[in-house]
């Protein structure tokens, strides 16, 4: 599998170099090649040591991922597909894609506003509308 890196976001591109992978056995039911074919897939990236990131971006990547990193590595495996090719493909969406959630700018901060004076109006008609209908069902069990 020939890839110059691994994309983050639209700017950060991390290198073939700082991904390490390792293969070994699938569980689950197999076939013939059950225990020849090592397709399952780890992939593991150092982001606390990791050059190639901002330092900025690595911060605020530590901060979110930390319940899931182990000593700055994050792993991924992937052992849905029953080639290696396909697991190593998957592997490395999977990556892309929490590390681009992890490195995404933080949101803007909420400001806060309040209903305005006609919105409040409206919600105090439909609260008396709704007590007049229940009002004019009371007393008609006869």
């Amino acid at each position: 599998m020939v890839t110059d890196g691994l994309r983050i976001g639209r700017s950060v591109v991390i290198p073939e170099r700082e991904l390490s992978e390792r293969f070994s056995r699938s569980s689950g039911p197999g076939g013939q090649g059950v225990n020849t074919a090592d397709s399952r897939v780890e992939l593991s990236f150092d982001v606390a040591a990791s050059p190639s990131l901002p330092a900025a971006t690595r911060a605020r990547m530590l901060a979110r991922l930390e319940g899931r990193l182990v000593d700055g590595v994050l792993t991924l495996a992937s052992s849905e597909h029953r080639n290696q090719l396909a697991n190593r493909r998957t592997a490395r969406e999977r990556m892309s894609e929490v590390l681009t959630a992890a490195a995404a700018p933080p949101p803007r901060p909420r400001r806060p506003t309040q209903p305005s004076r006609r919105a409040k109006q409206r919600r105090l008609d439909e609260k008396k509308q709704r007590s007049r209908t229940k009002q004019g069902r009371a007393g008609n069990w006869d």
